[in-house]
């Protein structure tokens, strides 16, 4: 099943009227023309059908060595019923990015003039919170899914978790409230044989938000999130989340999603070749806001070295629309040889994925940011794609961000960049009708992974079983 709404030409070309309903009083002829052409773009946006959920093809060792997954068909209520509506007509809104076109949002038609033509319709104003629908979505296709549970080396759960708590996370909520979906989807769990049998250590699920959202009982006041992951019966759950708790094994960190979805190999080789030769102007770029009400606020702080020099381009985004990106972030991202990432809400942010796909060197401030979430996507060496900068040291004043960058010779920032530029096929997630070849993506990468990951924990038991027996005999 795909998430798509009935009504979304409807709804997408009132949209468009309105927001430009004031240039077309002011400027009749030009502003119509302008209207003409982003209605044909919608209409073809619209009118483009989701591919069809095919059963699994046949299945060859080979190609599924390291087993197959078994996706659970949950009651939709803990899933599709939890997407909601795209009725405010805002593109810019967080529910539009997650509510249309299985996840990935609208069509980002505001880069037209920015990016490759043959790229345009591959861009998408994806929120950063919808991994839980795009891998339920590309799941369903995946080679290695099979539908008999008994030949099943993992078992997806497809709740999204990181919707049910993410309605209730700014509004005066009970706990009761933010834990009904997690406590009822564990009842629904328990009462599935697989799961009996291990006890959830083969189960696997997506978690939208960041792992923080779901742990409340580490919050002093229990106001924050649900309880889902303290609960007993998810201990032994493996979770792919866009930022994990540290030393949590049972976490694994993936990509938080960006706007761009390649088709083939071919896109992303064009888009490579893209951000290897553009001209960037700028030495580097800071895109975030303050934030007055926190203590040592070293966005603020990056924001006002940003407007001080002429080196650095800002996006302020308590001016600009942020959230699901824009053309203004994408000209300052391309535009720069460096990106200044500090900590967001928590330690990660999508911004830097959206950085390095970019083609910009990600500058950080925290560890936590990116070296100790993301192993399976990032080379094993920090300082060959990224710089690292204290920030303690910019706070107090010890180092100068301006510095440090030039210090970086030519032909050194060249290789930094030639590794984030390497990086890139491993950190999007292809379009919901992709056929990546040989390129393997974060969706497939992430599913690889457990299932080599799970796979071991088999053979292990089985190497501690046989050796249990042999001692006994």
């Amino acid at each position: 099943m795909f998430v798509f709404k009935k009504s979304k030409t409807l709804q997408l070309i009132i949209h468009t009227f309105h927001s430009i309903h004031t240039q077309i009083t002011s400027h009749p002829i030009i502003s119509f023309s302008i209207f003409s052409l982003l209605l044909i773009q919608i209409l073809i946006f619209c009118s483009r059908s989701p591919p069809p959920v095919s059963p699994p093809s046949p299945l060859h060792d080979d190609n599924c060595h390291h087993g197959k997954v078994y996706v659970y068909q949950l009651p939709t209520m803990f899933n599709f019923d939890l997407i909601g509506n795209c009725v405010d007509l805002d593109p810019w809104h967080w529910q539009c990015g997650v509510a249309t076109n299985a996840g990935y949002g609208m069509t980002a038609i505001e880069l037209a003039g920015i990016i490759p033509e043959s790229l345009v319709q591959l861009w998408y104003r994806t929120n950063q919170f919808s991994s839980e629908i795009i891998f339920h979505n590309r799941i369903l296709n995946h080679k290695c899914r099979t539908m008999d549970p008994g030949s099943a080396t993992v078992f997806y759960i497809p709740f999204y978790a990181g919707l049910a708590v993410g309605k209730y996370l700014f509004s005066d909520s009970s706990n009761e409230e933010r834990d009904f979906h997690a406590e009822k989807l564990i009842e629904w769990v328990q009462n599935q044989p697989y799961w009996r049998r291990s006890n959830g250590s083969d189960h696997v699920m997506v978690l939208g938000r960041i792992t923080w959202d779901f742990r409340r009982l580490t919050d002093p006041e229990k106001r924050w999130g649900s309880k889902f992951l303290n609960m007993p019966e998810m201990q032994n759950v493996t979770r792919l989340t866009i930022e994990r708790a540290p030393g949590d094994y049972h976490d694994i960190g993936i990509p938080y999603p960006t706007g761009f979805h390649p088709r083939s190999d071919t896109d992303i080789q064009t888009w490579q070749t893209f951000v290897r030769t553009y001209n960037r102007t700028s030495l580097f770029t800071f895109v975030g806001a303050a934030r007055d009400d926190v203590g040592d606020d070293i966005r603020g702080l990056l924001l006002r070295t940003c407007r001080n020099e002429s080196t650095c381009r800002v996006v302020d985004c308590a001016v600009t629309p942020c959230a699901n990106g824009s053309s203004a972030i994408m000209e300052s991202l391309l535009g720069s040889e460096f990106c200044l990432q500090p900590r967001g809400d928590s330690y990660t942010r999508r911004s830097v994925f959206d950085c390095m796909v970019a083609g910009a060197v990600p500058v950080l401030f925290w560890n936590r940011t990116m070296y100790d979430q993301y192993e399976w996507y990032l080379p094993d060496e920090p300082e060959s794609y990224s710089v690292f900068i204290d920030h303690g040291d910019v706070s107090e004043g010890k180092k100068s961000i301006k510095g440090v960058l030039e210090s970086y010779g030519r032909e050194e920032l060249r290789e930094m960049r030639e590794r984030v530029i390497e990086t890139i096929p491993k950190i999007v997630y292809g379009d919901i009708g992709s056929s990546n070849n040989d390129m393997k993506d974060a969706f497939e990468i992430a599913v690889d992974g457990v299932l080599r990951r799970f796979k071991a924990e088999t053979d292990q038991r089985r190497r501690q079983e046989s050796a249990i027996n042999v001692a006994g005999d």
